[in-house]
């Protein structure tokens, strides 16, 4: 399988190399699993500055409403009531319960490489054709910052790179605010990158945006104009919640 190491400052600026890359270099073959072709590749993706601004890349699908949900499923577990109730498991559900551990760990010592979480439940996800993607989440104290480092199994990069990118490394930031120190570096690997056959065109498209254009114009900050945006949304996805945990009870 082609292997491709994607090193960028800010977020964005590593996703587009990312889809450059996947594009350029990507395998393709069959996925008869979803019926349709892929191009794939194995990357890992460096950030070396993921809270640096310009955070929020144009080049994703989805807006404020959409990232302001995904962020309070992944790191408030505001769906995790529907575990039991067709769902066999949220992200949430599976780290959250590790953290206090990854803090104490790391207050323990600041050299230690044992603070990580699995998310893959075995005995879950080798029965399930929805498996979970997200395999692994690790932490390290090095120069005085929190890195994090991800495995997934998979990765949509032009559907769900980003948003599990930019939810983690939020995540990044409230572990490191627990443990008193400053963000350091996010690593994000995939042992299988892909893009389906649906989105060649896309693929595509985001290319020629990213030769055409400059950085300036393809990303938001996120604060003081995104992280504003995401807020009107809140009380639109409480509502949603509100409404599915209703239905669910019926």
């Amino acid at each position: 399988m082609q292997e491709i190491f994607i090193s960028g400052t800010t977020l964005p600026e590593a996703y587009h190399k990312a889809l450059v890359e996947l594009e350029n270099k990507g395998q393709l073959l069959d996925c008869s699993d979803w019926n349709q072709k892929q191009k794939e590749c194995a990357m890992t993706v460096h950030i070396t500055e993921p809270t640096t601004e310009p955070r929020i890349s144009r080049l994703i699908i989805g807006g404020a409403y959409d990232l302001q949900r995904y962020i309070m499923e992944l790191l408030n577990g505001i769906l995790d009531f529907r575990i039991g109730k067709g769902w066999d498991y949220t992200y949430h559900d599976r780290f959250s319960r590790y953290l206090p551990f990854v803090i104490d760990e790391l207050k323990r010592s600041w050299e230690s490489r044992r603070a990580i979480i699995s998310i893959r439940d075995n005995e879950i996800d080798s029965k399930n054709k929805d498996a979970a993607c997200m395999q692994s989440i690790q932490f390290f104290i090095r120069d005085n910052k929190l890195d994090c480092m991800v495995l997934f199994r998979s990765n949509d990069l032009p559907e769900a790179f980003f948003f599990n990118a930019f939810g983690l490394i939020m995540l990044q930031e409230r572990v490191a605010s627990g443990l008193g120190v400053q963000c350091g570096t996010y690593t994000h690997r995939s042992n299988s990158m892909h893009c389906y056959e649906k989105d060649f065109s896309l693929l595509a498209n985001y290319v020629k945006a990213i030769n055409a254009k400059s950085i300036e114009d393809l990303t938001y900050c996120y604060q003081d104009e995104w992280d504003e945006l995401m807020a009107d949304e809140i009380p639109k996805i409480q509502k949603l919640t509100e409404d599915l945990k209703h239905s669910s009870d019926l």
